[in-house]
């Protein structure tokens, strides 16, 4: 849920405490239109902006969508004043969703021309404030939100085992987790991943290796065990990891490197 206390921040960020600029009498329409084709996302976060300024939304497409440049993805109806005020806010939530939400798709169509069962998923690189809103993205997107925060799964990492030891690292979490938690754990070499899943772990991350590595150690492990990769991969490097056999892919890049899609605002149409 986008709470007021999100929208009132983003609001008091742009208009500032002595905001001229939006003194407009009246009453006006608004519509923000496509300048670039993508994915629509963060449409429903725009929407939230202008109620909270008692602007009508008198229409907008469902997230998820594929949209074209020139199409009009939202509508608006109310005081000019609020609508110009809502404006700027609604281009840029709505422009960084759907950017993230375009730039999943294509790795989502990319992974599923090498394997139609892979998922592509998301990382905890999000920006903050905004996670809740790149994670629906990459959802509109067609991809997997993976962790929302810490407590959806533990993840022994590289510095979890420096301090412990793969093995007691893995000990010392089972220990304190509910029975439903999934242990998740990263690995650098193809042979430590059946050490990882020996030592316990439902889903091994395969971290920074080649997809011929990765290859490599999905085949060292055991059913029932998930694969992972991770590092460095993009739209471009995403199908070659779909050969591989992992279950998943996660990408940093999906939230930290996508381009806004262009947007543009228009009132009194």
């Amino acid at each position: 849920m986008l709470h007021d206390s999100q929208v009132e921040a983003w609001l008091r960020e742009d208009l500032g405490h002595h905001d001229v600029t939006n003194e407009v009498p009246g009453e006006t329409t608004g519509r923000l239109v496509a300048r670039e084709g993508g994915v629509a996302a963060g449409l429903d976060a725009a929407e939230r902006v202008f109620d909270y300024l008692d602007v009508d939304v008198t229409e907008r497409v469902g997230e998820g969508r594929q949209i074209d440049s020139g199409d009009t993805v939202l509508r608006v109806a109310g005081p000019a004043k609020a609508v110009l005020r809502g404006e700027r806010v609604a281009v840029n939530v709505a422009g960084h969703a759907s950017g993230v939400a375009t730039r999943t798709r294509r790795a989502v169509d990319a992974a599923r021309e090498v394997d139609d069962d892979v998922r592509i998923a998301a990382t905890r690189k999000t920006t903050p404030g905004l996670r809740e809103l790149e994670k629906r993205a990459v959802v509109a997107g067609g991809g997997d939100t993976h962790r929302l925060d810490l407590s959806h799964m533990v993840m022994v990492k590289d510095n979890h085992i420096e301090e412990l030891g793969l093995e007691d690292a893995v000990a010392h979490f089972r220990e304190r987790v509910s029975f439903a938690t999934k242990v998740e754990v990263e690995v650098e070499s193809p042979e430590d991943a059946p050490r990882a899943a020996e030592a316990g772990a439902d889903v091994v991350l395969l971290d920074n290796m080649s997809p011929e590595r990765t290859t490599e150690a999905v085949d060292l492990l055991p059913d029932g065990v998930l694969a992972e990769a991770s590092g460095g991969i993009t739209v471009e490097t995403v199908a070659d990891y779909a050969t591989t056999g992992v279950d998943v892919i996660s990408m940093g890049s999906l939230t930290h490197s996508a381009a806004s899609l262009d947007y543009s605002f228009r009132t009194g149409e």
